[in-house]
């Protein structure tokens, strides 16, 4: 049989029966656009989470305080909560620890900001005019405070964005003054948009140097934490090995199980968010493949349905001599076009939805090439598996007895 032939009848018997065909594709297409949709959305949320860790700095690495442990207290007693760490071992780090580009002390507090008629609740960040090139912090108005200032203990204050909107509206506020704590700070600049939410939301605080912090806010000389940027990735680990060793003697501690910090490592955050979001990723991908499989299954069961009323069909055309292959091969093109169909419909309707989903900002959703690829792959292998045994009934059909069929 040509394949003109072939494909010409596999269009006309398909037809013949436009719900039923219909109705079967659907189930092919709302399982491919479910695959990519969630897949997409998968990776969206896995690059959007390694774009804001990696946003907080560039070969970043974090020291915080912890409590010193005893014998029975868990790996993370106190941590957050203990004053362990001072200005003076940040300088330490940056002088005695190979590979640092940058060092820079933070101290974070939660304080009412007033300014005129308006307040807001936010993050005053008490930090070192270092922390612009440290944490990637880029100034869209303004500027940020000098060493001179830092060092003077100038009442001087960059807002976030989020923070420059609530207090002083679309109103320019380098110049303005706030106050916190009752001691007022005059606004030199604002910090460019990263873009985040909650309590951790990056656009949403105020920077101030860091003695005007201690001095105004907190009255002690600890710092809550340490950043250090390395020179580049491979030296990451050396950085924090030496930065350990470093730290634990200064702080006389013997044994490092009892060290009162901790340092994060901005590449094992990025690695374990990649881990997680990549177990997401499959595991939406998994739970929008049952749909698939629900629509293999009624392509199969179309395909028997089909069979058997065709039974008299099939005994006629062996009897005037088509082959057994030509028999096999007619009913599995109908089923590989079936799939075929319904897999474009439901790569288009899956790139549609994610990107619908990206336009009204619900979440990012990123569509790849792989999610497209493995939906054509698994539209034939849908096609070739699930019409496989219907095709192979219809070709081993007992001419005589297909002919006798009601």
């Amino acid at each position: 049989m040509k394949l003109k032939d072939l494909f010409n009848e596999t269009t006309a018997a398909l037809l013949g029966n436009k719900v039923r065909s219909g109705l079967t594709v659907l189930g092919i297409v709302i399982g491919i656009a479910s695959v990519i949709a969630m897949i997409s959305i998968g990776n969206g949320a896995s690059s959007s989470i390694q774009a804001n860790i990696q946003s907080l700095g560039s070969n970043l690495l974090i020291v915080t305080p912890a409590a010193a442990r005893v014998i029975g207290s868990g790996p993370s007693a106190g941590r957050g909560s203990a004053q362990s760490l001072t200005v003076a071992d940040a300088t330490a780090i940056a002088s005695q620890v190979a590979n640092v580009v940058g060092v820079a002390s933070e101290v974070s507090t939660r304080e009412q900001v007033v300014a005129g008629a308006n307040n807001t609740n936010t993050t005053i960040d008490g930090t070192d005019p270092s922390y612009t090139s440290v944490r990637n912090l880029t100034i869209a108005n303004g500027s940020f405070f000098t060493d001179a200032e830092a060092s003077s203990l100038a009442q001087v204050a960059v807002l976030g964005p989020t923070t420059a909107s609530d207090l002083f509206g679309t109103a320019d506020p380098v110049g303005q003054t706030i106050t916190i704590q009752g001691v007022a700070f005059t606004v030199i600049g604002v910090a460019a948009a990263k873009g985040g939410t909650g309590f951790n939301n990056v656009d949403d605080r105020i920077y101030i140097p860091l003695r005007d912090a201690q001095v105004f806010m907190t009255g002690n000389q600890y710092v809550n934490d340490i950043n250090i940027e390395a020179a580049s990735a491979g030296a990451m680990q050396q950085v924090q090995n030496d930065a350990t060793a470093l730290l634990l003697q200064r702080h006389n501690i013997s044994n490092p199980a009892n060290a009162d910090f901790s340092i994060i490592n901005q590449a094992d955050i990025l690695s374990t968010a990649s881990s997680i979001t990549g177990t997401l990723t499959i595991l939406l991908a998994s739970v929008a493949g049952i749909s698939l499989l629900v629509g293999g299954i009624g392509i199969m069961n179309m395909m028997l349905t089909t069979v058997t009323e065709r039974t008299r069909e099939i005994g006629l055309r062996k009897a005037i001599g088509a082959k057994k292959k030509d028999i096999h091969m007619q009913f599995l093109m109908e089923s590989i076009l079936l799939t075929f169909v319904g897999g474009v419909i439901g790569i288009v309707l899956g790139c549609a939805i994610a990107l619908i989903i990206s336009a009204i900002g619900v979440m990012h959703a990123a569509i790849s090439v792989f999610s497209i690829v493995l939906a054509f792959g698994v539209c034939a292998l849908i096609g070739i598996i699930f019409g496989y045994y219907p095709a192979r009934r219809a070709a081993n059909l007992n001419p005589i007895e297909a002919l006798r069929y009601e």
